[in-house]
C-alpha cells in the first residue's frame, strides 16, 4: 500500500517542526548539537521516549529535539498542553510513528487524516457499539477470558512457576477485543509462543517507530521486507475473519456487524471493504496493545507496594462478597482498583504523547507564534509528573492522587492517557472496565508478591510496556479476606520504586 508523500518527502499531513514555527530559535534544545545528527548525544534509538522525558526535566515545558534533517518541538506543561487541548484551535495531527502506521492501516480511526471522510463516517457507525448497553454486552465475554488467564495462573501458582505478566496480558487483551468485537478466537492460552497475529504487530509498531530515529528509510531495507511481510499477514488474517463471518451470515450484532451492515446516520453510506480491513487491524491492534500495557503497569505497582494491594484487595471483598461472577455494574464500584489504574496511567500512560496541530495562525501559551498546519507533541508521560499539578513527589505512586476531591481540585487537561478532544480514543470505557474487571478478579484470587531483584525497564514500541516483568503468584489462603480497606501510608522502600525509573533496555 504505497503512502502519499508531500514534496520534501514525508507523509502527506506530516511537516517538520521548522514549517510553521516563526520564532523557533527561542524555544531550548538540548546542548551539544551535533552537525546532521542533531541532539544524538546520550540519546538511544531504542528509548526516544523516555529520553525525551529526561530531556523535558533539564528544558522545561516546552522544547524541541532534532534527528537528523527533522525538527521535533514538545509540549509538556500544564497551561500549554490545556491550550492545545483547545478544540477551536487545535486538531489532531498525524505525524511521527503514526503517520507511519498509515501503510498498515491507512484512515482508520486512529490513523486518519482529519480531512479523510472515512473517519467520520466510521465514528458514526461504531460509536453505539460503545454504549453503556453494548458494554453490558461485552462483559459475559470479558469474564470468560480473564477465566482462562486464571486457569493459566493457578497452574503456575500451584508449580510455584513465574508468569510472564506483560505476555500474559497481551494474550488476555486480544483475546478480549477479538472475542467481543470480531466473534474470533486466537486461542492465546493454549499456545506456547505468541500468536502470529502479535508477532506480526509488534514487528509493525516497532518499525514504525525504528523510521522516525534514522536518517533515511533505505537504510532499514531488510526490516523493510519484514514490515511488509507482517502487514500482509495482518491483513490475510483479518480478510478471513471477514469472509467467514460473511460466510455464516452475520454475527451477535459486535462491532463487526456494525461494520458491514451498518450504514451513516447523514449519508446512508457503508464502509467500504478496504476500511472495514483497516478498523479490524486498528481495533485488534490499538484495543489490546495499550490495554496489555497499563495492566502490565498496574500489576507492578501493586507488587510493589502491598499496602496498596492489601486496600484494593479488601474492597473486592468488600464489595463483591461471595460472587463468583460479578455484574457489569459490580465493576464500576472498586473505585479504589479504579484510582491504582489511573495512578498506573499517569506515570507510564501507554500510549505517551499525542500530536496537535493549528487549525489557523494562532499563538501558544500567549507566547509561540504557531502559522496553520505548525504541530507539536504533547509528551503525556511529562505532563503527568508536571510538580506544578502533581507536587514535588509526582514521581511517587499514590492511587489517592484520584481520591474525588483531589480530582476536583486539579485544572482540567492534565490528565490524558486516551488523547484529547474529538479524536481521543474511542474504545476508553471499553479499555477501563476491562483492566478494572481483571485487576478486581486476579486481586480477590492471588498475592502479587514482587521479585527483589527486578528493576523497572520500560520498552518502546510506539507503545510502553514493562520489560521482563515477571511475577511468582500465589493463591489467596482461605479466610485471608478483610471486611474493612487498609489505610493507605507510606510504602516500604524496600518494595518501591520512590522514583520511577527511565532505564534503557539492555543491548
Amino acid at each position: 500500500m504505497a503512502e502519499t508523500t508531500t514534496g520534501s518527502g514525508l507523509p502527506r499531513g506530516f511537516r517538520s517542526a521548522e514549517q510553521g514555527w516563526p520564532e523557533l530559535s527561542r524555544i531550548p534544545h538540548p546542548p551539544r548539537r551535533l552537525p546532521l545528527l542533531g541532539d544524538a548525544l546520550g540519546a538511544s534509538l531504542r528509548t526516544p521516549l523516555q529520553d525525551s522525558l529526561r530531556f523535558a526535566r533539564q528544558l522545561g515545558p516546552i522544547f524541541r529535539r532534532k534527528a537528523f534533517n527533522k525538527e521535533f518541538v514538545f509540549v509538556w506543561g500544564a497551561g500549554l498542553a490545556a491550550d492545545m487541548a483547545d478544540e477551536s484551535r487545535f486538531a489532531k495531527h498525524v505525524g511521527l510513528g503514526i503517520a507511519n502506521l498509515r501503510p498498515v492501516v491507512g484512515d482508520g480511526l486512529f490513523t486518519a487524516y482529519n480531512h479523510e471522510p472515512n473517519w467520520q463516517l466510521a465514528h458514526d457507525v461504531l460509536a453505539p457499539g460503545f454504549s453503556r448497553e453494548a458494554m453490558a454486552g461485552y462483559h459475559p465475554m470479558m469474564l470468560a477470558v480473564a477465566d482462562r488467564l486464571m486457569d493459566s495462573w493457578d497452574r503456575a501458582a500451584d508449580t510455584g512457576r513465574a508468569v510472564d505478566v506483560p505476555g500474559d496480558m497481551t494474550k488476555l487483551t486480544l483475546e478480549t477485543i477479538a472475542r467481543t468485537g470480531f466473534g474470533h478466537d486466537f486461542g492465546s492460552f493454549e499456545r506456547a509462543r505468541p500468536h502470529p497475529f502479535v508477532t506480526a504487530m509488534v514487528g509493525t509498531l516497532s518499525y514504525a517507530q525504528r523510521l522516525n530515529t534514522v536518517p533515511s528509510p533505505f537504510l532499514l531495507r531488510r526490516a523493510a521486507q519484514r514490515n511488509q511481510a507482517d502487514i500482509g499477514y495482518l491483513n490475510r488474517t483479518v480478510d478471513d475473519l471477514v469472509r467467514a463471518r460473511t460466510a455464516g451470515g452475520g454475527g451477535d450484532g459486535d462491532l463487526l456487524d456494525r461494520m458491514l451492515e451498518t450504514t451513516g446516520p447523514e449519508t446512508g453510506e457503508r464502509l467500504s471493504a478496504q476500511n472495514v480491513r483497516r478498523q479490524v487491524i486498528t481495533f485488534l491492534v490499538a484495543g489490546h496493545e495499550t490495554t496489555s500495557g497499563a495492566l502490565s503497569f498496574a500489576l507492578h505497582y501493586l507488587s510493589r507496594h502491598p499496602d496498596v494491594a492489601a486496600r484494593a484487595r479488601a474492597e473486592v471483598d468488600r464489595v463483591w462478597g461471595d460472587t463468583a461472577a460479578p455484574g457489569y455494574d459490580q465493576v464500576a464500584r472498586l473505585r479504589y482498583v479504579r484510582r491504582i489504574l489511573d495512578e498506573s496511567l499517569r506515570l507510564w500512560p501507554t500510549a505517551p504523547a499525542f500530536a496537535r496541530e493549528a487549525r489557523e495562525d494562532t499563538v501558544l501559551g500567549g507566547d509561540h507564534p504557531m502559522r496553520r498546519g505548525a504541530w507539536a507533541l504533547v509528551l503525556t508521560a511529562m505532563l503527568h509528573r508536571d510538580p506544578q499539578v502533581w507536587g514535588p513527589d509526582a514521581e511517587r505512586f499514590d492511587p489517592d492522587r484520584f481520591d474525588p476531591q483531589a480530582v476536583r481540585t486539579r485544572a482540567s487537561h492534565t490528565f490524558k492517557p486516551f488523547g484529547t478532544g474529538a479524536r481521543a480514543c474511542i474504545g476508553r470505557q471499553f479499555a477501563l472496565h476491562e483492566a478494572t474487571l481483571v485487576l478486581g478478579l486476579l486481586l480477590r484470587r492471588y498475592e502479587l508478591p514482587a521479585d527483589p531483584a527486578y528493576r523497572l525497564r520500560v520498552t518502546e514500541r510506539l507503545t510502553l510496556m514493562p520489560q521482563g516483568l515477571r511475577l511468582r503468584v500465589q493463591r489467596r489462603m482461605p479466610g485471608t479476606a478483610r471486611t474493612e480497606p487498609v489505610p493507605s501510608g507510606t510504602v516500604e522502600s524496600a518494595t518501591s520504586d520512590v522514583r520511577c525509573p527511565v532505564h534503557r533496555p539492555a543491548d
